[in-house]
Protein backbone atom coordinates (compact mmCIF):
# COMPACT_ATOMS: atom_id res chain seq x y z
CA UNK A 1 0.00 0.00 0.00
CA UNK A 2 1.54 3.49 -1.57
CA UNK A 3 2.28 5.96 1.97
CA UNK A 4 -0.03 8.84 2.53
CA UNK A 5 0.88 12.06 1.06
CA UNK A 6 2.08 13.75 3.45
CA UNK A 7 0.69 17.71 3.54
CA UNK A 8 2.72 20.64 2.76
CA UNK A 9 3.28 23.61 5.02
CA UNK A 10 2.46 26.84 3.60
CA UNK A 11 2.65 30.03 5.14
CA UNK A 12 -0.22 31.88 3.66
CA UNK A 13 -2.21 31.77 1.04
CA UNK A 14 -1.88 33.07 -2.48
CA UNK A 15 -3.02 36.72 -2.89
CA UNK A 16 -3.80 36.65 -6.86
CA UNK A 17 -5.02 33.31 -7.64
CA UNK A 18 -5.58 33.68 -11.60
CA UNK A 19 -3.23 35.22 -14.45
CA UNK A 20 -4.80 36.30 -17.74
CA UNK A 21 -2.48 36.95 -21.36
CA UNK A 22 -3.14 40.52 -22.33
CA UNK A 23 -3.43 39.18 -25.91
CA UNK A 24 -4.06 35.20 -26.93
CA UNK A 25 -4.89 33.73 -24.00
CA UNK A 26 -8.80 33.67 -24.67
CA UNK A 27 -10.47 30.01 -24.89
CA UNK A 28 -7.21 28.88 -23.68
CA UNK A 29 -7.27 26.00 -20.91
CA UNK A 30 -5.04 27.32 -17.76
CA UNK A 31 -2.37 25.81 -16.28
CA UNK A 32 -3.27 24.98 -13.31
CA UNK A 33 -0.35 25.56 -10.15
CA UNK A 34 -1.00 24.38 -7.25
CA UNK A 35 -0.95 25.46 -3.80
CA UNK A 36 2.25 23.88 -3.00
CA UNK A 37 4.21 24.50 -5.87
CA UNK A 38 3.46 28.45 -5.51
CA UNK A 39 5.16 27.89 -2.16
CA UNK A 40 7.96 26.63 -3.28
CA UNK A 41 8.59 28.65 -6.11
CA UNK A 42 7.93 31.46 -3.42
CA UNK A 43 10.37 30.28 -0.82
CA UNK A 44 13.13 29.09 -3.48
CA UNK A 45 12.92 31.82 -6.14
CA UNK A 46 11.33 34.79 -4.41
CA UNK A 47 13.18 34.30 -1.01
CA UNK A 48 16.55 32.48 -2.51
CA UNK A 49 15.62 29.58 0.07
CA UNK A 50 17.91 26.76 -0.81
CA UNK A 51 16.10 23.50 -1.74
CA UNK A 52 16.99 22.20 1.84
CA UNK A 53 15.43 25.02 3.93
CA UNK A 54 12.67 24.87 2.09
CA UNK A 55 12.09 21.39 2.75
CA UNK A 56 12.47 22.57 6.63
CA UNK A 57 10.26 25.62 6.48
CA UNK A 58 7.75 23.33 4.16
CA UNK A 59 7.85 19.92 6.77
CA UNK A 60 8.70 17.80 3.76
CA UNK A 61 11.70 15.55 2.57
CA UNK A 62 14.16 17.68 0.33
CA UNK A 63 13.57 14.97 -2.65
CA UNK A 64 10.00 15.76 -2.35
CA UNK A 65 10.93 19.51 -2.67
CA UNK A 66 12.96 18.58 -5.56
CA UNK A 67 9.99 17.17 -7.26
CA UNK A 68 7.62 19.80 -6.65
CA UNK A 69 10.10 22.27 -7.79
CA UNK A 70 10.41 20.68 -11.15
CA UNK A 71 7.28 20.40 -11.92
CA UNK A 72 6.05 24.34 -11.00
CA UNK A 73 9.00 25.52 -13.51
CA UNK A 74 7.95 23.25 -16.24
CA UNK A 75 4.35 24.92 -15.81
CA UNK A 76 5.69 28.04 -15.49
CA UNK A 77 7.59 27.39 -18.88
CA UNK A 78 5.00 26.49 -20.58
CA UNK A 79 2.75 29.56 -19.22
CA UNK A 80 5.35 32.10 -20.50
CA UNK A 81 6.01 30.57 -23.76
CA UNK A 82 3.18 29.46 -25.23
CA UNK A 83 1.44 32.43 -23.75
CA UNK A 84 -1.14 30.25 -21.47
CA UNK A 85 -3.53 31.85 -18.90
CA UNK A 86 -2.27 30.43 -15.32
CA UNK A 87 -4.65 29.41 -11.92
CA UNK A 88 -3.65 29.00 -8.17
CA UNK A 89 -5.43 26.23 -6.80
CA UNK A 90 -5.72 22.90 -5.13
CA UNK A 91 -2.76 20.42 -3.69
CA UNK A 92 -1.81 19.05 -0.64
CA UNK A 93 -1.16 22.03 1.63
CA UNK A 94 -1.73 22.35 4.95
CA UNK A 95 -1.96 26.58 6.12
CA UNK A 96 0.14 27.56 8.98
CA UNK A 97 -0.75 28.50 11.88
CA UNK A 98 2.01 29.85 14.02
CA UNK A 99 2.23 26.05 15.80
CA UNK A 100 5.82 25.29 14.08
CA UNK A 101 8.64 27.52 15.90
CA UNK A 102 11.38 26.29 13.72
CA UNK A 103 9.97 27.97 10.43
CA UNK A 104 12.76 30.62 10.78
CA UNK A 105 10.19 33.57 10.96
CA UNK A 106 11.45 34.97 14.69
CA UNK A 107 8.61 37.18 15.60
CA UNK A 108 5.84 35.66 13.47
CA UNK A 109 2.28 36.86 14.54
CA UNK A 110 0.90 33.89 14.46
CA UNK A 111 3.23 32.25 16.41
CA UNK A 112 2.47 34.90 19.24
CA UNK A 113 -1.50 34.37 18.21
CA UNK A 114 -1.12 30.61 18.47
CA UNK A 115 0.56 30.53 21.89
CA UNK A 116 -1.94 33.40 23.65
CA UNK A 117 -4.70 32.04 22.38
CA UNK A 118 -4.37 28.45 23.75
CA UNK A 119 -7.77 25.85 23.87
CA UNK A 120 -8.05 23.38 27.17
CA UNK A 121 -7.64 20.13 25.87
CA UNK A 122 -11.14 18.44 25.24
CA UNK A 123 -12.85 21.89 25.37
CA UNK A 124 -15.64 21.97 24.04
CA UNK A 125 -15.89 25.50 23.66
CA UNK A 126 -16.56 27.29 20.23
CA UNK A 127 -14.47 30.49 19.16
CA UNK A 128 -16.12 32.53 16.17
CA UNK A 129 -14.27 35.12 14.77
CA UNK A 130 -16.03 38.41 13.41
CA UNK A 131 -14.45 41.00 10.94
CA UNK A 132 -14.65 43.95 12.79
CA UNK A 133 -15.07 47.95 12.62
CA UNK A 134 -16.79 50.57 15.53
CA UNK A 135 -18.44 47.66 16.67
CA UNK A 136 -20.13 46.04 13.53
CA UNK A 137 -19.59 43.65 10.85
CA UNK A 138 -16.64 45.12 7.89
CA UNK A 139 -18.04 43.81 4.95
CA UNK A 140 -14.52 43.70 3.35
CA UNK A 141 -12.81 40.72 4.66
CA UNK A 142 -9.62 41.14 2.61
CA UNK A 143 -9.30 44.70 4.30
CA UNK A 144 -9.88 44.19 7.96
CA UNK A 145 -8.07 45.55 10.48
CA UNK A 146 -9.53 44.01 13.48
CA UNK A 147 -11.08 40.43 14.29
CA UNK A 148 -13.66 40.45 17.31
CA UNK A 149 -12.81 37.02 18.44
CA UNK A 150 -16.04 35.33 21.06
CA UNK A 151 -15.60 32.13 23.21
CA UNK A 152 -19.09 30.37 23.36
CA UNK A 153 -19.56 27.65 25.68
CA UNK A 154 -23.15 26.05 26.12
CA UNK A 155 -24.98 28.80 23.31
CA UNK A 156 -23.70 31.63 25.63
CA UNK A 157 -20.74 34.13 25.12
CA UNK A 158 -18.32 34.08 27.80
CA UNK A 159 -16.13 36.40 26.27
CA UNK A 160 -14.49 38.30 24.04
CA UNK A 161 -11.54 40.29 22.47
CA UNK A 162 -10.60 42.71 19.89
CA UNK A 163 -7.71 41.31 18.18
CA UNK A 164 -5.70 43.65 15.13
CA UNK A 165 -4.65 41.70 11.93
CA UNK A 166 -1.06 43.12 11.90
CA UNK A 167 -1.79 44.57 8.72
CA UNK A 168 -1.94 41.30 6.85
CA UNK A 169 -3.93 40.75 3.59
CA UNK A 170 -6.86 38.76 2.51
CA UNK A 171 -3.79 35.65 1.76
CA UNK A 172 -2.70 35.81 5.53
CA UNK A 173 -5.57 36.65 7.65
CA UNK A 174 -7.14 32.73 7.20
CA UNK A 175 -3.33 31.45 8.78
CA UNK A 176 -4.71 34.41 11.42
CA UNK A 177 -8.01 33.00 11.94
CA UNK A 178 -6.43 29.22 12.54
CA UNK A 179 -3.13 30.92 14.78
CA UNK A 180 -6.50 32.41 16.79
CA UNK A 181 -7.80 28.57 16.89
CA UNK A 182 -11.11 30.25 15.32
CA UNK A 183 -13.93 27.58 14.86
CA UNK A 184 -16.00 29.77 12.56
CA UNK A 185 -15.73 33.25 10.72
CA UNK A 186 -18.58 35.59 10.45
CA UNK A 187 -18.20 38.29 7.74
CA UNK A 188 -19.63 40.55 5.04
CA UNK A 189 -18.48 39.94 1.24
CA UNK A 190 -15.69 37.51 1.09
CA UNK A 191 -13.52 36.38 -2.53
CA UNK A 192 -12.94 33.37 -3.22
CA UNK A 193 -9.75 32.80 -2.70
CA UNK A 194 -10.44 33.50 0.65
CA UNK A 195 -12.69 31.05 0.65
CA UNK A 196 -10.52 28.32 0.03
CA UNK A 197 -8.49 29.37 2.38
CA UNK A 198 -10.78 29.09 5.17
CA UNK A 199 -12.03 26.04 4.51
CA UNK A 200 -8.78 24.73 3.85
CA UNK A 201 -7.91 25.84 7.45
CA UNK A 202 -11.18 24.32 8.61
CA UNK A 203 -12.78 27.32 9.41
CA UNK A 204 -16.69 27.26 8.89
CA UNK A 205 -17.73 30.64 6.61
CA UNK A 206 -20.63 32.47 7.74
CA UNK A 207 -20.84 35.15 4.89
CA UNK A 208 -23.04 38.16 3.74
CA UNK A 209 -23.95 39.36 7.02
CA UNK A 210 -23.67 43.36 8.41
CA UNK A 211 -24.49 44.88 11.34
CA UNK A 212 -24.06 45.07 15.17
CA UNK A 213 -21.21 42.59 15.42
CA UNK A 214 -22.16 41.38 19.07
CA UNK A 215 -26.05 41.01 17.69
CA UNK A 216 -24.80 38.71 14.97
CA UNK A 217 -22.63 36.00 17.40
CA UNK A 218 -25.79 36.58 20.07
CA UNK A 219 -27.71 35.05 16.86
CA UNK A 220 -25.18 32.48 15.64
CA UNK A 221 -25.04 30.98 19.62
CA UNK A 222 -28.89 30.98 19.31
CA UNK A 223 -28.83 29.44 15.85
CA UNK A 224 -30.80 32.13 14.52
CA UNK A 225 -28.10 33.75 12.18
CA UNK A 226 -29.39 34.88 9.00
CA UNK A 227 -26.18 34.52 6.25
CA UNK A 228 -25.71 34.25 2.36
CA UNK A 229 -23.24 31.70 1.64
CA UNK A 230 -23.20 33.41 -2.01
CA UNK A 231 -21.79 36.76 -0.43
CA UNK A 232 -18.21 37.91 -2.49
CA UNK A 233 -16.80 40.50 -2.58
CA UNK A 234 -16.44 41.45 -6.63
CA UNK A 235 -12.82 43.08 -6.31
CA UNK A 236 -11.87 39.60 -4.72
CA UNK A 237 -13.40 37.16 -6.23
CA UNK A 238 -11.36 34.81 -8.21
CA UNK A 239 -12.64 32.28 -11.21
CA UNK A 240 -12.56 28.57 -10.93
CA UNK A 241 -13.08 25.84 -8.28
CA UNK A 242 -10.28 23.69 -6.93
CA UNK A 243 -10.16 21.32 -3.98
CA UNK A 244 -8.11 22.58 -1.36
CA UNK A 245 -6.29 20.44 1.17
CA UNK A 246 -8.92 20.67 4.02
CA UNK A 247 -11.59 18.64 1.73
CA UNK A 248 -8.89 15.99 1.79
CA UNK A 249 -8.73 15.56 5.70
CA UNK A 250 -5.10 17.40 5.74
CA UNK A 251 -6.49 20.04 7.72
CA UNK A 252 -7.51 17.57 10.30
CA UNK A 253 -3.82 16.56 11.76
CA UNK A 254 -0.77 17.53 12.10
CA UNK A 255 1.41 17.40 9.16
CA UNK A 256 3.87 14.42 11.19
CA UNK A 257 3.11 11.72 8.47
CA UNK A 258 5.11 10.89 5.38
CA UNK A 259 5.64 12.26 2.03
Amino acid sequence: MPRPTKCRKVCHFPKTLEFQPVNGGEGKAPVILTVDEYEVIRLIDKESMSQEKCSEFMQIARTTVQRIYESARKKLADVLVDGLPLRIEGGEFLLCDGQNFQCGYDGCFKQYYFQQYQKPKGDKMMRVAVTYENGEIFQHFGHTEQFKVYDIDGGKIISSEVVDTNGSGHGALAGVLGALKADVLICGGIGGGAQMALAAAGIKLYAGVSGSADEAVEAFAEGKLEFNPNATCSHHEQHGEGHTCGEHGCGEHSCGGHN
